[in-house]
């Protein structure tokens, strides 16, 4: 029975006596000290859950040398709430971490780290104890962030593997052959004109996505595709899909490396009276909401963000608990979501 009640909640002295226990010993064992006996761990265990005591956060902090938080650094964004609350992408990554981490008891933070000033104090933030580690989401090919905190050797996974060669534990998806799910739909619709709606190239992601589309349809004898360049934006879209029917009006397929750019060049095709699929067959990129809410629904390779990031949270939590693991890679397989748009 609980030791609840209205006038008080239960102390570590209540836990103690119903372990038969010193009170030191039930602050050890809550602490996670690893030099009690086993017995009096399992009596400590069970006075918690008999007594329905909550530890002290605080408290256990000053004993453990852990916060029990995790930074969620988003580096290389332009640190607006409109692109880091707006974007499906970043909100899909933190709903994967919050989900994951809340069963831990583990509360993240979000940082953003848009200048350099700001990936400075992300580091010392941690550095400092502000959180036992981070997980990074870097934009950026280039960023610098990643080395910084394994020069500091601070506990930190990397979604997206490095644009510098880094021993950081990272998880990524298989972009190249994402790209060539969506080369092998556009020519087994028998698109014979087709072309591409790339991203920013100091983004790997984007940079993987167009060669390896570009392979896919060289191997089916297509060598030239071309492409116009978007930042991920719904406007970049637009301009990039306008961009491509000005230039190649008889073209029939379009790859589009994200759902957001493909939301804005089916708005577009529209525009100019091109059905789709029936005149322009279109694939994106994701599987996010923006994917689902097109009209008409859009085909796409599906990035399972949540799961990505969950694991992202799970190798985190490990190398805190034993810093001496090794980095590794976890890389995810995409998939083919068919819809209506090809």
């Amino acid at each position: 029975m609980s030791t609840k009640s209205a006038n008080r909640e239960p102390t570590l002295v209540d836990v103690a006596k119903v372990a038969g226990v010193s009170r030191a010993t039930a602050s050890r064992v809550i602490n996670g000290v690893a030099t009690v006996d086993q017995a009096m761990v399992k009596a400590v265990q069970e006075a918690v859950k008999v007594t329905g005591y909550t530890p002290n956060s605080a408290a256990r902090s000053l004993v453990s040398g852990k916060t029990g938080s995790i930074a969620l650094v988003l580096s290389g964004s332009d640190g607006s709430a409109e692109q880091v609350f707006g974007d499906p992408f970043f909100g899909r990554i933190a709903g994967g971490v919050v989900k994951h981490l809340s069963t831990e008891g583990i509360h993240p933070l979000l940082v953003l780290a848009d200048s350099d000033e700001a990936r400075a104090k992300a580091v010392a933030f941690v550095r400092k104890g502000g959180a036992d580690g981070a997980l990074l989401v870097s934009t950026h090919a280039d960023d610098a962030l990643p080395g910084q905190f394994v020069e500091e050797g601070l506990p930190a996974v990397l979604f997206a593997r490095p644009g510098r060669p880094t021993p950081i534990s990272f998880v990524d998806l298989d972009h190249d052959k994402g790209a060539a799910l969506a080369a092998e739909r556009l020519v087994g619709r028998g698109c014979r004109n087709v072309a591409t709606i790339s991203g920013p190239s100091a983004v790997l992601a984007a940079r993987d996505r167009e060669q390896g589309f570009r392979q896919a349809m060289a191997q089916h004898g297509r060598p030239y595709v071309p492409v116009a360049i978007g930042n991920f934006t719904r406007e970049s879209g637009e301009l990039a899909m306008m961009r491509l029917l000005r230039d190649h009006p008889d073209l029939d397929g379009v790859f589009v490396a994200n759902d957001l750019m493909a939301e804005g060049a089916l708005q577009v095709l529209r525009d100019h009276g091109r059905r789709v699929p029936e005149d322009v067959a279109v694939v994106g990129f994701d599987d996010s909401l923006p994917a689902r809410q097109a009209e008409p629904g859009l085909t796409t390779i599906a990035q399972p963000l949540e799961e990505m990031s969950a694991e992202m949270a799970r190798l985190l939590l490990a190398r805190i608990a034993d810093p001496t693991i090794e980095p590794t890679s976890v890389i995810f397989a995409p998939r083919l979501v068919v819809r209506q748009s090809a």
